[in-house]
């Protein structure tokens, strides 16, 4: 009977021997380090968890977002093309311009059929001033025949308030071979749209 006390109690020893290196080393891989006083004695369960802090933060010499930034209302009035009376909207929808450098409109003045949706790519040029280069795929107006690639490039400067901007477009439509087909020309002007802006201010 005592020969069987003392074998239970040497291996409910070995066990919790064994438990505490295990705590040990589990608390070193968790970036516990133990101070010269607290070697040879196992540490808290608190402390056998305890994992290093990572503090994270933005660098203090961050860019700062381009104005254009934003989700935008705009309209293109032809001034000067070839067969469109000066002061015709041409097109007007929704731009949306990201601080990646890339753009995307919906277009309002053609049917999603005919591939109402195009993408763009702009550059800041000056304070305020920024151009874009833009291309569209166009389509007959029964979205069966493929027409060919149509280029929208923009230079448009913020107003002083950076909630509008205006400048000029031209919109060359080209077929399938690149043989210009139509181009158009004039003046676009941007409102921008936030969270409280009601669909009053916008037309």
């Amino acid at each position: 009977m005592n020969v069987n006390v003392k074998k239970i109690a040497l291996f409910t020893g070995a066990v919790v021997l064994g438990s505490m290196a295990i705590s040990s080393s589990q608390a070193q891989c968790l970036g516990y380090q133990p101070s010269a006083s607290d070697r040879g004695k196992a540490p808290s369960t608190a402390e056998s968890f305890r994992a290093p802090i990572v503090r994270i933060s933005e660098p203090s010499n961050a860019p700062a977002t381009p104005a254009i930034v934003g989700f935008w209302h705009v309209k293109f009035v032809s001034e000067g093309s070839q067969g469109i009376p000066d002061g015709t909207e041409v097109d007007a929808g929704y731009s949306e311009w990201h601080s990646d450098g890339t753009e995307i409109m919906n277009s309002g003045g053609r049917s999603p059929i005919t591939s109402n949706f195009c993408l763009g790519v702009w550059q800041q040029t000056a304070a305020s001033t920024f151009v874009l280069n833009h291309f569209a795929t166009a389509w007959d107006p029964t979205g069966s025949t493929l027409i060919g690639p149509a280029n929208i490039q923009e230079k448009v400067t913020l107003g002083p308030n950076g909630n509008s901007f205006a400048g000029t477009f031209t919109i060359s439509q080209y077929d399938e071979a690149l043989n210009l087909q139509q181009s158009v020309q004039g003046t676009i002007t941007g409102t921008r749209i936030t969270v409280t802006t009601p669909p009053s201010s916008i037309f």
